[in-house]
């Protein structure tokens, strides 16, 4: 069997991956593929995790998770999501960096079960937005939400970078099969995500798996969209992206993709500024040895 962790980051997923595969039980069952609820590991991997402090566990212990876990004698892949798996949000920016205890956390999940292959997968997102929408999204932690003083503490917004983040992942844990993507691009290669993170056979049509395009596109668009889709099959995934590009060019909702930036402090040349290091990342990111990037 293989683990396949879905680890967010924040504000990039909001669930979607999980509720799309969720609803997919059944066929992905009958491809030996395990989608158990969120609710039947999250904590319990936290809780797991803590209680090892690094240490590998015993086949005891992974046999006594894992069936709590999942109800099957056996599975060839088992698929868990939390965007928490790297850090909480009022934490994923600290100490001047972007998720700082990213690599010490994958390699904690994965002594969980030291003896069943795993591999990770994460999207990242352009810190011009993700900062703006995880700053609020921290706030409704409870007690632990920050004041804006609080959350930009010994941030260099120049010196972010998703690439240092990956990077420290891949030397603490290395030979981990990482896949990452751009949230950026996801509506235009959302069925390569769901395929990715999933494993399923292609060729597999999976219920509701347009949701991401619902979120920006009228829903006139949408219908026609998934009309000429069943009329006229794309050949490849690149032809199936340049149908979707030219519908979004038409039916794309304004309000939805086009996003208010406002942070205190923020120059007007600020989310420009960030965008372009963030487009290098990216470039650079594609390039690691030993990352499986998807891009459009």
């Amino acid at each position: 069997m293989r683990i396949v962790y879905h680890l967010g980051a924040h504000c990039t997923d909001e669930e979607r991956l999980i509720r799309c595969l969720l609803k997919n039980r059944g066929i992905l069952s009958a491809q030996g593929i395990v989608v158990p609820g969120p609710n039947r590991y999250r904590n319990l991997l936290r809780d797991t995790a803590i209680a090892l402090k690094g240490q590998a566990a015993s086949t005891d212990t992974q046999a006594l998770v894992l069936e709590q876990i999942m109800d099957e004698d056996r599975a060839d892949r088992m698929i868990l999501s939390w965007e928490n798996f790297l850090s909480f949000a009022p934490w994923a920016v600290d100490k001047g960096r972007l998720y700082p205890a990213a690599a010490e956390r994958v390699r904690a999940f994965s002594q969980i079960f030291p003896e069943i292959e795993a591999e990770f997968h994460l999207a990242i997102r352009n810190p011009a937005s993700f900062l703006p929408a995880l700053f609020e999204r921290q706030k409704s932690d409870g007690k632990h939400g920050k004041t804006y003083a609080a959350f930009m503490k010994g941030v260099n917004l120049e010196q972010l970078r998703w690439s240092e983040v990956i990077a420290s992942i891949l030397a603490e844990n290395p030979g981990v099969p990482l896949t990452i993507w751009s949230d950026e691009d996801t509506p235009l290669i959302w069925p390569e995500v769901l395929q990715a993170v999933s494993g399923h056979s292609p060729g597999t049509e999976l219920e509701d798996a347009d949701e991401v395009l619902a979120q920006i596109m009228s829903a006139e668009g949408l219908t026609r969209l998934r009309s000429y889709l069943k009329s006229h099959p794309p050949a490849s995934p690149g032809l199936r992206r340049k149908v979707v590009m030219a519908f979004l060019d038409k039916f794309a909702l304004p309000d939805r993709v086009e996003i208010e930036i406002e942070m205190p402090d923020w120059q007007p040349d600020t989310v420009a500024r960030l965008t372009e290091i963030y487009d290098r990342d990216v470039a650079r990111i594609a390039a690691m040895p030993g990352v499986r990037f998807l891009a459009p």
